[in-house]
């Protein structure tokens, strides 16, 4: 398990620690076992699992194949195959983001192709079949077979504007039959039938809030014709999040929700119409965001099987229904990020940290993997394991991170040479990160690099309070935040203050931007499709995140002067410091129009940049090669604004406004 430590100097010789026949070289400049290419080699993003009687299922996401979202089956007998044709991807762009693509009935696959975004049926054979039309795009779907129809979330892309969110039923009688359900509410989801199959729940919000802030939840009949009625709110109240609702064979209706501040199990009691907390603990059960999540599930007669975050590592647990007492399963992961149970078997979704994600199955204290996301083809020797840190920011708030030091028993530095240290800022920038293990980072420490991952104030697992110190304060608080964890390290003696970086994506990105127009502490930093602009981004982004904007900046336009003053673009006086930037050119998260201008900002003003647009690229890589390139890239710029060769054939970049 990790724990809260100092690190001292001491510790990067630990962890540094030499071969018999190390050379000695300059941080930076060491030979890696860890090419790009091998960080994609037999990679595969997995995904989604679903149990179907005898038989498993999973989502892979295959760099080789384009970032093509294959569903994958593994039959009873241990059999594993492709269980989609080939020229179709389960991948749904609800939200943009996704989640909630496919789901299996008795052998029937039912997915969200990518391409046109309908919905299909397949049995495994022949072409298959279309159930909806162009123009809408479904998620969240489960069956309901008592009226022979799926439950899904749609959302429609006919018309210009902003598209409409609503729970429809789709027939499975034949035809693109579609009616709505419940409509009304800006977004959606998370629909469940109780086993008697005449109650439906589900969850809906409304702008400005994400579902993470304030949500709802529904109940409603469902009649002979399969229509609804009696539609009313159960789960209401100011600043309550609620989630992954599931009803047990008895018909009673679980849930998450964060009553006390942490995400916690809750039941609700139809005779009493009200709802019961079943724990009451600080730690983060569930997760924020996704379509599709799915941290827990019934298991056995009276218990779930859940897993919960605490001190940014996951745990699992058994809950007792009776009683409420959880119980912690050991396991060696430190990230675990979903939970599946017929009621009988149990898989995970789940990473150590020296091991990428697996599949696993746990049955009575034993784990088996059943598919690794990665073969393991670096020897452990090479792996840097990182320590879970906490260090006081400005205002004395603990703030949480996970350093990695450089490692690599080939090598050591000269004497009284520190690293060069990046900073790593997740996205959302409600996300989190992780101490899963991670082939692209353990490509830096490998080459004689640190790296701190920054889970700072507004990240998820450390309860609400905790996320809602970036409420208003976007631009602020993670900044202040990521100033302080690099402090602490120079302080430590684990850093170079000359050689500090900075990267992130998305979120990430833009706290990047916003850090270098604000501090001259960076030599450089990396952004990855990052926001530059948060007027242009209000008016010019997907509904999910249209109203993001007003609690973490502010409403707009009431609130216009704070966007000027958040927006990076507006501080092209404090940028000094070199930025290579990389974007999908199909974004429609964050546009490419956002790092198109920053570029073109600091290139008329003189500093040193780089710019990478990627065709066929969303919000994300995908593609094998643009993944290699967008990595090796960013090593090749650091060399060359850092004054060092990295080793290895890399390629030429051309960097504007810079001269070696």
């Amino acid at each position: 398990m990790l724990k809260n430590i100092s690190i001292t100097l001491s510790s990067i010789a630990l962890l540094s620690a030499c071969g018999d026949n190390a050379q000695e070289a300059a941080y930076g400049t060491w030979e890696s076992p860890i090419s790009a290419e091998l960080t994609t080699e037999s990679a595969v993003g997995l995904r989604s699992v679903r149990i179907d009687g005898d038989d498993l299922y999973w989502i892979e996401s295959r760099s080789e194949e384009g970032g093509r979202r294959v569903i994958v089956k593994r039959d009873e007998d241990g059999n594993i195959s492709d269980a989609i044709p080939a020229d179709y991807s389960s991948r749904t762009r609800v939200h943009e983001y996704g989640g909630g693509s496919y789901f299996v009935d008795d052998g029937m696959i039912y997915f969200s192709n990518h391409k046109d975004q309908k919905l299909y049926r397949y049995n495994g054979e022949g072409t298959p079949e279309a159930l909806t039309s162009e123009g809408y795009r479904y998620a969240d779907c489960i069956m309901d077979a008592s009226h022979n129809q799926l439950i899904c979330v749609q959302e429609d892309h006919t018309f210009d504007g902003e598209p409409v969110n609503t729970l429809v039923a789709v027939s499975l009688e034949g035809g693109s039959k579609v009616r709505s359900l419940f409509s009304g509410t800006d977004f959606v989801s998370s629909p469940a039938i109780s086993p008697d199959g005449n109650t439906l729940v589900w969850i809906t919000w409304d702008h400005p809030n994400m579902n993470w802030d304030d949500t709802k939840m529904w109940q409603a009949s469902l009649s002979e014709n399969g229509s609804i009625s009696g539609t009313k709110t159960i789960v209401e109240r100011a600043s309550l999040s609620v989630q992954e609702p599931r009803f047990n064979k008895n018909g009673d209706l679980y849930y998450i929700s964060d009553p006390t501040g942490w995400w916690n199990f809750q039941i609700y009691e139809e005779d009493e119409q009200d709802s019961r907390s079943i724990t009451r603990k600080e730690i983060e059960f569930g997760k924020s965001g996704a379509l599709g999540t799915h941290s827990w599930a019934f298991y056995g007669d009276d218990q779930i099987i859940a897993k919960y975050g605490s001190g940014g590592t996951s745990h699992l647990a058994t809950v007792n229904l009776m009683n409420g007492e959880v119980t912690e399963i050991e396991t060696p992961y430190v990230s675990i990020s979903k939970v599946y149970s017929d009621g009988d078997d149990v898989f995970l979704l789940a990473a150590t940290a020296t091991s990428a994600t697996e599949i696993v199955e746990w049955d009575d204290g034993e784990f088996e993997t059943i598919k690794i996301s990665q073969d393991q083809m670096v020897d452990d020797a090479y792996v840097s394991v990182p320590e879970a840190i906490t260090f006081p920011n400005q205002k004395g708030e603990d703030v949480h991170a996970f350093y990695y030091a450089p490692k690599n028993p080939n090598y050591t530095a000269p004497e009284g040479e520190l690293p060069p240290t990046i900073v790593r800022l997740h996205g959302g920038p409600t996300g989190a990160t992780s101490a899963a293990f991670r082939l692209n980072r353990q490509y830096w420490t490998t080459r004689g690099f640190a790296i701190i991952d920054i889970n700072y104030g507004g990240s998820t697992g450390y309860g609400r309070n905790y996320r809602e110190r970036l409420r208003g304060q976007w631009g602020v608080v993670d900044i202040d935040d990521t100033k302080a964890g690099l402090d602490y390290l120079v302080e430590q003696g684990l850093a170079d203050p000359e050689r500090l970086l900075i990267a992130g994506g998305s979120a990430g990105g833009y706290s990047v931007l916003v850090a270098l127009s604000q501090h001259d502490v960076f030599a450089a930093g990396a952004n990855y499709y990052g926001i530059s602009d948060l007027e242009v981004l209000a008016r010019d982004t997907h509904k999910y995140e249209s109203r993001y904007l007003d609690s973490l900046i502010g409403r707009y336009p009431e609130d216009i002067d704070i966007y000027k003053a958040r927006s990076p673009i507006n501080y092209l006086d404090g940028f000094t410091s070199p930025l290579i930037t990389f974007q999908g050119l199909l974004d429609e998260v964050v546009p490419p129009n956002q790092s198109e201008l920053i570029v073109s900002a600091l290139r008329e003003k003189g500093v040193p940049v780089a710019y990478y647009p990627y065709e066929g690229e969303y919000h994300g890589f995908g593609k094998k090669e643009n993944i290699i390139h967008a990595l090796e890239s960013e090593l090749v710029f650091y060399g060359k604004i850092l004054g060092f060769t990295p080793a290895g054939e890399l390629p030429e970049i051309q960097i504007d406004n810079f001269t070696e």
